[in-house]
Protein backbone atom coordinates (compact mmCIF):
# COMPACT_ATOMS: atom_id res chain seq x y z
CA UNK A 1 0.00 0.00 0.00
CA UNK A 2 3.03 2.32 -0.04
CA UNK A 3 2.00 3.72 -3.43
CA UNK A 4 -0.87 5.56 -1.68
CA UNK A 5 1.40 7.31 0.80
CA UNK A 6 1.62 10.68 -0.96
CA UNK A 7 -2.16 10.83 -1.33
CA UNK A 8 -2.77 9.74 2.26
CA UNK A 9 -0.41 12.45 3.56
CA UNK A 10 -2.27 15.01 1.41
CA UNK A 11 -5.60 13.95 2.93
CA UNK A 12 -4.18 14.09 6.46
CA UNK A 13 -3.00 17.66 5.83
CA UNK A 14 -6.36 18.67 4.40
CA UNK A 15 -8.13 17.32 7.46
CA UNK A 16 -5.74 19.16 9.80
CA UNK A 17 -6.55 22.48 8.11
CA UNK A 18 -10.30 22.31 8.67
CA UNK A 19 -11.61 25.22 10.73
CA UNK A 20 -14.60 23.27 12.08
CA UNK A 21 -15.36 19.85 13.53
CA UNK A 22 -16.52 17.76 10.55
CA UNK A 23 -19.72 15.78 10.89
CA UNK A 24 -20.11 14.11 7.48
CA UNK A 25 -17.17 12.09 6.20
CA UNK A 26 -16.72 11.30 2.51
CA UNK A 27 -14.33 8.34 2.34
CA UNK A 28 -13.19 6.50 -0.76
CA UNK A 29 -11.61 6.89 -4.17
CA UNK A 30 -10.99 9.61 -6.74
CA UNK A 31 -14.69 10.10 -7.40
CA UNK A 32 -14.55 11.99 -4.10
CA UNK A 33 -11.01 13.35 -4.55
CA UNK A 34 -11.99 15.09 -7.80
CA UNK A 35 -15.28 16.48 -6.45
CA UNK A 36 -14.16 20.12 -6.60
CA UNK A 37 -17.43 21.52 -5.22
CA UNK A 38 -17.97 18.93 -2.48
CA UNK A 39 -17.44 21.36 0.40
CA UNK A 40 -19.91 23.83 -1.13
CA UNK A 41 -22.41 21.15 -2.19
CA UNK A 42 -22.69 19.74 1.33
CA UNK A 43 -21.78 22.82 3.37
CA UNK A 44 -24.71 22.39 5.78
CA UNK A 45 -23.48 18.88 6.65
CA UNK A 46 -20.02 20.07 7.78
CA UNK A 47 -18.19 17.72 5.39
CA UNK A 48 -14.63 16.47 5.19
CA UNK A 49 -13.33 14.92 1.98
CA UNK A 50 -11.10 11.95 2.78
CA UNK A 51 -11.07 10.57 -0.77
CA UNK A 52 -7.67 9.49 -2.03
CA UNK A 53 -6.85 8.82 -5.67
CA UNK A 54 -6.87 5.23 -6.85
CA UNK A 55 -8.25 3.99 -3.55
CA UNK A 56 -9.78 0.53 -3.30
CA UNK A 57 -12.03 -0.79 -0.55
CA UNK A 58 -8.99 -2.78 0.55
CA UNK A 59 -6.99 0.46 0.84
CA UNK A 60 -9.84 2.19 2.70
CA UNK A 61 -9.66 -0.57 5.28
CA UNK A 62 -5.85 -0.48 5.36
CA UNK A 63 -5.69 3.26 6.06
CA UNK A 64 -8.71 3.34 8.38
CA UNK A 65 -6.69 4.13 11.51
CA UNK A 66 -4.87 7.01 9.84
CA UNK A 67 -7.70 8.63 7.92
CA UNK A 68 -11.15 7.76 9.20
CA UNK A 69 -10.68 6.87 12.86
CA UNK A 70 -9.31 10.35 13.79
CA UNK A 71 -12.57 12.05 12.73
CA UNK A 72 -14.07 11.65 16.20
CA UNK A 73 -16.74 14.30 15.53
CA UNK A 74 -18.27 12.27 12.67
CA UNK A 75 -22.03 11.81 12.64
CA UNK A 76 -22.33 10.12 9.22
CA UNK A 77 -19.96 8.34 6.85
CA UNK A 78 -20.42 8.19 3.07
CA UNK A 79 -18.34 5.62 1.18
CA UNK A 80 -17.51 5.32 -2.49
CA UNK A 81 -15.04 2.54 -3.27
CA UNK A 82 -14.95 -0.86 -4.93
CA UNK A 83 -14.70 0.52 -8.44
CA UNK A 84 -10.91 0.30 -8.47
CA UNK A 85 -10.86 -3.10 -6.75
CA UNK A 86 -12.82 -4.48 -9.70
CA UNK A 87 -10.64 -2.57 -12.17
CA UNK A 88 -7.61 -4.25 -10.59
CA UNK A 89 -9.13 -7.67 -11.21
CA UNK A 90 -10.69 -8.43 -7.82
CA UNK A 91 -13.75 -10.65 -7.77
CA UNK A 92 -17.09 -9.34 -6.43
CA UNK A 93 -16.98 -11.66 -3.40
CA UNK A 94 -13.54 -10.28 -2.47
CA UNK A 95 -14.78 -6.71 -2.77
CA UNK A 96 -17.72 -7.50 -0.50
CA UNK A 97 -15.34 -9.00 2.06
CA UNK A 98 -13.31 -5.78 2.09
CA UNK A 99 -16.54 -3.84 2.60
CA UNK A 100 -17.46 -6.05 5.55
CA UNK A 101 -14.02 -5.50 7.03
CA UNK A 102 -14.35 -1.72 6.70
CA UNK A 103 -17.80 -1.77 8.30
CA UNK A 104 -16.43 -3.82 11.18
CA UNK A 105 -13.72 -1.20 11.74
CA UNK A 106 -16.31 1.59 11.60
CA UNK A 107 -18.56 -0.17 14.12
CA UNK A 108 -15.66 -0.75 16.49
CA UNK A 109 -14.65 2.92 16.40
CA UNK A 110 -17.95 4.76 15.83
CA UNK A 111 -20.64 2.42 17.10
CA UNK A 112 -23.98 2.70 15.29
CA UNK A 113 -23.07 5.75 13.20
CA UNK A 114 -25.07 5.88 9.92
CA UNK A 115 -23.02 4.62 6.98
CA UNK A 116 -24.03 5.30 3.38
CA UNK A 117 -22.53 3.21 0.57
CA UNK A 118 -22.73 4.62 -2.95
CA UNK A 119 -23.16 1.79 -5.43
CA UNK A 120 -20.32 1.14 -7.87
CA UNK A 121 -21.05 3.28 -10.91
CA UNK A 122 -21.55 1.99 -14.45
CA UNK A 123 -18.78 3.64 -16.47
CA UNK A 124 -17.85 3.73 -20.12
CA UNK A 125 -14.23 2.82 -19.43
CA UNK A 126 -15.10 -0.28 -17.40
CA UNK A 127 -18.08 -1.48 -19.41
CA UNK A 128 -16.36 -4.81 -20.10
CA UNK A 129 -16.69 -5.70 -16.39
CA UNK A 130 -20.26 -4.47 -16.00
CA UNK A 131 -21.47 -7.93 -14.90
CA UNK A 132 -18.94 -7.94 -12.05
CA UNK A 133 -19.97 -4.41 -11.13
CA UNK A 134 -23.62 -5.47 -10.95
CA UNK A 135 -22.81 -8.54 -8.86
CA UNK A 136 -20.66 -6.48 -6.47
CA UNK A 137 -23.49 -4.01 -6.01
CA UNK A 138 -25.92 -6.86 -5.37
CA UNK A 139 -23.66 -8.47 -2.75
CA UNK A 140 -23.02 -5.20 -0.92
CA UNK A 141 -26.67 -4.21 -1.07
CA UNK A 142 -27.53 -7.50 0.63
CA UNK A 143 -24.87 -6.80 3.27
CA UNK A 144 -26.27 -3.30 3.86
CA UNK A 145 -29.79 -4.67 4.33
CA UNK A 146 -28.66 -6.58 7.43
CA UNK A 147 -27.94 -3.40 9.41
CA UNK A 148 -30.47 -0.65 10.14
CA UNK A 149 -27.62 1.85 10.36
CA UNK A 150 -26.29 1.11 6.86
CA UNK A 151 -27.86 2.68 3.78
CA UNK A 152 -27.43 1.94 0.08
CA UNK A 153 -27.34 4.86 -2.35
CA UNK A 154 -28.29 3.35 -5.69
CA UNK A 155 -26.82 5.63 -8.35
CA UNK A 156 -26.78 2.93 -11.05
CA UNK A 157 -30.28 3.35 -12.59
CA UNK A 158 -29.89 7.13 -12.88
CA UNK A 159 -26.52 6.87 -14.62
CA UNK A 160 -27.67 4.73 -17.56
CA UNK A 161 -29.90 5.58 -20.50
CA UNK A 162 -33.00 3.74 -21.70
CA UNK A 163 -30.74 1.15 -23.36
CA UNK A 164 -28.96 0.50 -20.07
CA UNK A 165 -25.72 2.10 -21.25
CA UNK A 166 -23.83 4.80 -19.28
CA UNK A 167 -24.95 8.36 -20.05
CA UNK A 168 -21.95 10.09 -21.63
CA UNK A 169 -22.92 13.52 -20.27
CA UNK A 170 -22.24 12.28 -16.74
CA UNK A 171 -18.57 11.52 -17.45
CA UNK A 172 -15.38 13.31 -18.34
CA UNK A 173 -13.60 12.46 -21.59
CA UNK A 174 -11.85 9.48 -19.95
CA UNK A 175 -15.20 7.72 -19.56
CA UNK A 176 -14.46 6.94 -15.91
CA UNK A 177 -14.52 10.10 -13.81
CA UNK A 178 -17.60 12.23 -13.29
CA UNK A 179 -18.47 15.46 -15.08
CA UNK A 180 -20.17 18.38 -13.33
CA UNK A 181 -23.52 16.90 -14.41
CA UNK A 182 -22.48 13.60 -12.85
CA UNK A 183 -21.67 15.27 -9.55
CA UNK A 184 -24.95 17.21 -9.59
CA UNK A 185 -26.78 13.91 -9.94
CA UNK A 186 -24.77 12.27 -7.15
CA UNK A 187 -25.44 15.22 -4.84
CA UNK A 188 -29.18 14.92 -5.43
CA UNK A 189 -29.23 11.15 -4.83
CA UNK A 190 -27.05 11.37 -1.71
CA UNK A 191 -29.24 14.04 -0.12
CA UNK A 192 -32.44 12.18 -1.03
CA UNK A 193 -31.16 8.95 0.53
CA UNK A 194 -30.16 10.88 3.66
CA UNK A 195 -33.70 12.33 3.75
CA UNK A 196 -32.36 15.85 3.44
CA UNK A 197 -34.59 18.12 1.33
CA UNK A 198 -33.11 19.25 -1.96
CA UNK A 199 -34.36 22.71 -2.94
CA UNK A 200 -36.29 23.12 -6.16
CA UNK A 201 -33.44 25.18 -7.60
CA UNK A 202 -30.94 22.35 -7.04
CA UNK A 203 -33.33 19.72 -8.38
CA UNK A 204 -33.85 21.69 -11.57
CA UNK A 205 -30.10 21.78 -12.17
CA UNK A 206 -29.59 18.04 -11.67
CA UNK A 207 -29.89 15.89 -14.82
Amino acid sequence: MIWYEEEVVRVEKEFSKLTYQPETVFYGSSSFTLWATLYQDFADLKPVNLGFGGSTLAACSWFFDRLLAPVVSAKAIIIYAGDNDLGDGREPAEVCLFYRQLISQIRNSFGSIPVYFISVKPSLQRWEIIDRIKLTNSLIREEVSKDDFQHYIDIFPSMVNYQGYPRKSLFEADGLHLSSDGYALWRKLILQTMNIPVGTEELSKAP
